[in-house]
C-alpha cells in the first residue's frame, strides 16, 4: 500500500516527558495562556481546586490538535488516571475517567460511553455556577475516588509530567 504525502498524513503529538517541575509548571502555563483570558482565569481556579482534592496526584498534560487535557491519577500510568480537566475553545469540562459506573441520582454526569462520564465546569460568556463547590459533584469526585481501579496514594507529592504536545493544534481561542 503507498505511503500518504506528509502534507495529508495526521499530525501525531510529539511525545514530551518533561518532569522538573518547574519546566513543567512553565509548559502548562503556556498552554493555558494560548485560551481567551476567562477561560484561562477559570481553569487556573479549577485546577487549584483540583489540586486541593487530590493533592498526591500525578497530573497528565496533553496539549493535543483539539484541546488541552490535563489528568490526575494515582501513578505514572495514564490508564491509571481518575479525573481530568479539558478545554476545548470556550468551555472546561471535569472528565470522570472511570466514571460510567457512578451512582448519579442527580443526574448529573453527561456521556454515554462505556467509560467516562463529564461534567461541564464552564461555559465562556456565562456566570460561574462554582460547580467544583457543588455538593453533587463533590460526591460525585468522592465516589470515584473510592471507585478507582488504583487507589490514589496517601501521602505522595504532587508530580506534574507533560505528556504530549501536538504540533499543529486548532485555535484555543473562540472566534468571533
Amino acid at each position: 500500500m503507498a505511503r500518504k504525502p506528509a502534507s495529508l498524513r495526521s499530525a501525531r503529538p510529539e511525545v514530551h516527558r518533561i518532569t522538573a517541575q518547574s519546566d513543567a509548571q512553565q509548559q502548562l502555563d503556556s498552554f493555558l495562556a494560548k485560551y481567551d483570558p476567562e477561560i484561562e482565569a477559570f481553569a487556573r481556579r479549577a485546577l487549584a481546586k483540583m489540586r486541593k482534592m487530590v493533592p498526591g496526584a500525578v497530573e497528565f498534560v496533553y496539549d493535543n490538535y483539539n484541546w488541552l487535557v490535563i489528568g490526575f491519577g494515582p501513578s505514572e500510568r495514564p490508564s491509571d488516571a481518575i479525573f481530568s480537566l479539558v478545554l476545548p475553545p470556550g468551555r472546561v469540562t471535569l472528565c470522570f475517567l472511570q466514571g460510567a459506573g457512578l451512582p448519579d441520582p442527580n443526574k448529573r454526569l453527561q456521556g454515554s460511553g462505556n467509560v467516562v462520564r463529564n461534567v461541564r465546569l464552564y461555559d465562556m460568556g456565562k456566570p460561574d455556577a462554582n460547580v467544583l463547590d457543588d455538593p453533587e459533584v463533590l460526591e460525585l469526585m468522592n465516589a470515584a475516588l473510592n471507585r478507582a481501579r488504583v487507589p490514589m496514594p496517601a501521602r505522595a507529592k504532587r508530580k506534574m509530567i507533560i505528556r504530549a504536545i501536538a504540533a499543529r493544534q486548532r485555535p484555543r481561542r473562540k472566534a468571533g
